[in-house]
Parts: C-alpha cells; sequence; structure tokens
C-alpha cells in the first residue's frame, strides 16, 4: 500500500467489496465473542457467537462463518480483531493458518465508537465485537502479519530482557532503602553501592553493628571471603578505615538486626541472580543480532549498539516492508499530534500510540548517537545552535535517523557519513 494516510485508508476500504463477510471478534482470556456483518455494516446473523479459547472452539468459530457465508453467498472474509493483552496470539495464528485475513482495530478505535449504532455509553462483549466489525468496514484496522522467526526471536528475548531489567531496579531500588534505614553512613564510603567492594561490606557485614571491635585487617579478610580478589591496598585499607569509624556513631535502626540481615542477604541474592540473568540474555542477543545481514548493515552507523539494534528489529520486525521512515516513527508513537479548532491553537505533542519499548531504545538510540557519530553530533550541535531546545533536536533526530534507517535498507547500502558522501569520486 502506499505510504500517503489517506490514500491507505481509502485502499483499506476499496479492499472490502460486497462479497465479504466482515467478522468482529472481541478477545478475553477464556473464551471470544464474534458478530458477522456485511460490508455495510448490516448484521447477517440473530445473534452473536461466543467461543471458548480451544481449537474446538476456533473450529466452531470458522464453521458458523462458513455458514452464515454460504446462507447469504459471500465468498470473501475478513476477521477483525482488538490485540488485547496476548490472549488473541493463539485465535489469529489458526486463523492465518485457514488462510483467513486478520486485521487488527485498535482498541481506542472501539471505546470512541462504541456509540454509533445506539448512542448509548453502554458496554458489552457482543457490541464491541459488533464495533469492531463496523470499523473494519470504514477502513480503520491495520493488517496482522506475523514476523518472521528471527525477528520474532529477538523480540521475545528482548521482552524477557526488559522484564528482568526492570526486577533488578526494583530490588536494586529496595536495596538503597534498606541501606538508608540500617546503615545511611555505608553512602559517605561508597558512592556507588554496586562496585565490588560495596557489595562484598553488605555481605559480610550489613548492619554497622557487625563493624564493632573489627581491625582493618579482619575487614579486608570479610570482603576477601565474599570473592574479593584485590580487597587491600592502600585505596582498600583506607575505605576499611573510614568504614570502622563511621560504622561506630551510625545512627541507622538497631531494633531488629537479624531479620534486617536476613532482608539484605535475600535482596543480594535475588539482585545477583537477576545481573546474571541479564548477562546471559545479552550473550544470547550477540548471537542473534551477530547472525542476522540486516543488523550487520545498519552496524555501519556508528553509536548503535546491540541492545539498540535488537530492540528496532525486535519491535519494528522486517524493515524492508516499510517504505518510509515516517511509518517506523508512527509504529512507535512517536508521530506528532495536536489539537486545534476556530482560534484555539493546542500544543503539538507526541501521539504516543505505538510500541513503548520501541519508542524508548529509538530515544536512548539517538543519544548515544549524538554521543558517538559525528554526523549526528554535528546535526544536534547545528540545531541547538539555531535556538532550538536540545530535547526537541533529539526528537528531530529521531525521524532523521528512522528516515535514514528506512533509506539504507530498501537500497541495501550501508551508512556513509554526510562528509563521505558529499566528496566525489575520484
Amino acid at each position: 500500500m502506499k505510504f500517503n494516510r489517506n490514500a491507505t485508508i481509502n485502499q483499506r476500504i476499496d479492499r472490502i467489496t460486497p462479497h465479504h463477510a466482515v467478522v468482529g471478534v472481541d478477545i478475553a482470556k477464556d473464551s471470544h465473542v464474534a458478530q458477522l456483518t456485511d460490508f455495510r455494516g448490516r448484521s447477517l446473523t440473530s445473534r452473536h457467537l461466543s467461543f471458548p479459547n480451544s481449537r474446538e472452539g476456533f473450529k466452531r468459530f470458522l464453521r458458523w462463518i462458513q455458514e452464515a457465508q454460504a446462507k447469504h453467498g459471500l465468498s470473501s472474509l475478513l476477521v477483525g480483531m482488538e490485540p488485547t493483552g496476548h490472549y488473541w496470539f493463539n485465535l489469529a495464528n489458526w486463523l492465518l493458518e485457514q488462510s483467513v485475513d486478520v486485521v487488527l482495530v485498535n482498541p481506542v478505535t472501539t471505546h470512541r465508537n462504541k456509540e454509533n449504532r445506539d448512542n448509548s455509553p453502554s458496554k458489552n462483549d457482543p457490541k464491541d465485537a459488533l464495533t469492531i466489525a463496523d470499523v473494519v468496514s470504514r477502513g480503520f484496522y491495520t493488517d496482522y502479519l506475523p514476523r518472521g522467526t528471527a525477528f520474532e526471536r529477538i523480540k521475545t528475548i528482548m521482552s524477557d530482557r526488559e522484564f528482568w531489567s526492570k526486577d533488578a531496579t526494583r530490588l536494586g531500588n529496595r536495596i538503597v532503602r534498606w541501606i538508608d534505614l540500617y546503615f545511611p553512613e555505608f553512602r559517605l564510603v561508597f558512592k556507588d553501592w554496586t562496585v565490588p567492594r560495596a557489595l562484598a561490606t553488605l555481605g559480610a557485614f550489613a548492619l554497622p553493628g557487625d563493624l564493632q571491635g573489627l581491625t582493618v585487617e579482619q575487614v579486608i579478610a570479610g570482603w576477601k571471603e565474599q570473592g574479593m580478589k584485590r580487597a587491600s591496598g592502600v585505596s582498600g585499607r583506607a575505605k576499611a578505615l573510614e568504614l570502622l569509624s563511621l560504622a561506630a556513631r551510625s545512627i541507622g535502626d538497631k531494633r531488629v538486626p537479624e531479620e534486617a540481615r536476613r532482608d539484605i542477604k535475600r535482596l543480594l541474592d535475588a539482585y545477583k541472580q537477576s545481573l546474571q540473568r541479564l548477562d546471559e540474555i545479552q550473550r544470547e542477543i550477540e548471537a542473534l543480532v551477530g547472525d542476522m545481514p540486516l543488523a550487520q548493515q545498519l552496524q555501519s552507523i556508528r553509536g548503535l549498539g546491540t541492545i539498540t539494534l535488537a530492540a528496532l528489529l525486535g519491535c519494528a520486525g522486517d524493515l524492508r516492508l516499510y517504505s518510509h521512515g515516517r511509518q517506523l516513527l508512527r509504529r512507535a508513537g512517536l508521530n506528532l499530534a495536536e489539537c486545534t479548532s476556530g482560534k484555539f491553537k493546542g500544543q503539538i505533542k507526541l501521539s504516543k500510540r505505538g510500541d513503548s519499548m520501541l519508542r524508548k531504545y529509538l530515544f536512548l538510540g539517538v543519544l548515544n548517537l549524538v554521543r558517538y557519530n559525528e554526523d549526528f553530533k554535528r546535526w544536534h550541535e547545528h540545531n541547538v545552535a539555531k535556538g532550538m531546545k536540545k530535547q526537541a533536536s533529539i526528537f528531530k533526530l529521531i525521524g532523521k535517523w528512522a528516515r535514514i534507517t528506512i533509506g539504507m535498507v530498501q537500497r541495501g547500502e550501508e551508512y556513509r557519513s554526510a562528509h563521505e558522501a558529499a566528496i566525489p569520486a575520484a
């Protein structure tokens, strides 16, 4: 389809002919509800169909459609559904295996069109299914195109990484809270509690009372028992001496020492396990990305890390299916939205209607490009020199990066810096 949005919607409407049966499915965890209409939105069945989320239920659903098609002489079929959580994947993939066209409807579209038929804010599953069929017949849908196996593997492992990354952050915040409660002076010795010596201290001498009466040598010996290879030395002895001095006059809570020790031990064990899982995932991601020719092509843009590329390919899928960088921005919810009416001029903002993980890594990726890529650094400095705010410049460069990326993929070229491109061939 063409990229122009109006032309795209017209093509989606034209795709639905008088020979089409349009089915709307309201997705749920255990059972789905379906309504069937013709291309003009007229209901073709006396009542809705409720079917379980199982193979038998899917077969029953397809038989119900085929019987209605035979009765009304309809030869084509289009099934629309909301991508609700993860509950829709099995039905959508099964329908594709049966050579049935599946399209997706944004839940926001369903919510805003539910009063079209009855002018009522009431909501139920059959009404939602009928609303989905209505908006499909009007062209407000997107085609469901499953990712290739390689892209799906990257998407799955990146989703896994996001979970364990958030888990490590949550545990880290909990550990900081523990330090503030029981050993607030700890932060004066160790600005960063995640360094090996700080973790060894929390493992061996978590509470200030554990350091009472110890010598510098005993503190160093405790660090070595925690696995530190270079526990002593001038800096190590200085840290041990400072730690002993501050522990002697600590204001930390001393009421529940045994429970506090067990708490920090559990937190440290869980935190270290999360880090180990993240290391395993990192190696798996590097192996997957290293085997993809598309990723190798994008690595020619200096400043893009493995995680950024994995997020881009996992969330956006095969970039060869995009015809313009604006499509990538819209998928991430980075397209602009405005609210104006008459003389009122509202503020233009990002729509944020898209993949939040893709949006996050496009932003982080441009920050790295501005830091390490000479072209992006120069473009950013130019924008700021013209009076543009730094944040606005970053989002403008996200658009530029998206256009460069799609252009590279479409032409099968590697990135050349703007300086190199300006030099004429000999």
